[in-house]
């Protein structure tokens, strides 16, 4: 008997791996192809004194001032960083699943959000310090129109870790933590949505076509995203590291902190300015989940295959 409680628990930990590798490829391949987007979104969020163009004339003018290959700079950190992140999340995110919904339980979108909102907070604590550090190399050596924004020398990922905490703290590799927080709303509001809209178009045992699951993860990630952007912004200003803020630490600064961008962001811009780069954000993130959750549920439908494993895109 105790072999085959072993039996089971192995195979759920093997099932959740599966989730968590497909998660993190998935991510990495639709990243790769849609990362000049992020270099867009990246550059009208940090650099405030860049006018708010359409995505296709940033990625010119980026393109022709620093030439073509400036459109990746830093795709190897933003890869690692987003290939943990995912892995992380997704097998906390399916770990959960499993011992929530199982037995008699049933996935509900009350579930999925707290899930998804448990999932984010692991991975934000775990892999925030990355994010920090790819959000610096990503930016290193763009010519940004703000003269206030001044240029880093780092030499690489261990570089910029090294450096990081040598000069500014090792508290610095965790700037935008709350932020983040609060930003683990967006792939909990959009898991959410993506497990029942995919729960209603799989009813009655239905196959989800590769089309479909696509449209499902582009319209889940777009309200996320949208209802989210003004503190996507502010967790890209505090990774940057060059807001110097009221001095205050703890929670109470960092809200604070938080607050004063957020209203300087008003003041300078108008309202719409705390949405300033939602265009080319919009069509990064959204084309990105999009692609990302394709390949997930193709990878996953092609190793519980191998493995003999029951599985169809209705959960």
């Amino acid at each position: 008997m105790s072999d085959n409680g072993g039996s089971a628990v192995g195979l759920l930990s093997y099932e959740t791996l599966v989730h968590a590798v497909a998660g993190a490829m998935g991510s990495m391949t639709a990243m790769t192809v849609f990362f000049p987007l992020d270099t867009a979104k990246s550059r009208l969020q940090v650099d405030e004194k860049r006018k708010s163009k359409s995505t296709p004339v940033i990625l010119a003018e980026i393109a022709k001032e620093e030439g073509f290959q400036s459109l990746y700079r830093g795709w190897f950190p933003v890869i690692s960083s987003l290939c943990c992140s995912n892995f992380v999340y997704f097998y906390t995110f399916n770990s959960l699943k499993k011992a929530m919904v199982s037995g008699r339980g049933k996935s509900r979108p009350s579930k999925d959000l707290l899930m998804g909102i448990a999932s984010g907070v692991v991975n934000v604590l775990l892999t925030t310090p990355m994010w920090v550090v790819n959000t610096r190399l990503k930016l290193q050596g763009a010519k940004f129109r703000n003269e206030d924004l001044q240029q880093t020398q780092y030499r690489g990922i261990f570089d910029a870790f090294s450096q990081i905490i040598a000069n500014e703290g090792l508290g610095t590799l965790w700037n935008g933590t709350l932020p983040s927080l609060i930003l683990v709303l967006n792939p909990a509001v959009q898991f959410m949505f993506y497990e029942a809209m995919k729960r209603k178009a799989g009813k009655g045992g239905r196959k989800i076509s590769s089309a479909e699951i696509f449209l499902i993860g582009a319209i889940a990630k777009a309200i996320a995203t949208t209802a989210t952007y003004p503190l996507q912004t502010v967790q890209a200003i505090l990774r940057f590291g060059q807001y110097k803020g009221d001095g205050k630490g703890g929670v109470i600064g960092s809200l604070s902190n938080i607050l004063t961008l957020l209203m300087d962001r008003i003041k300078r811009n108008g309202f719409l300015g705390l949405y300033k780069g939602l265009e080319a954000k919009l069509l990064q993130t959204v084309l990105t989940a999009a692609l990302m959750f394709v390949v997930y549920e193709k990878i996953t439908a092609a190793t519980f295959k191998v493995m003999g494993i029951n599985k169809t895109l209705k959960q």
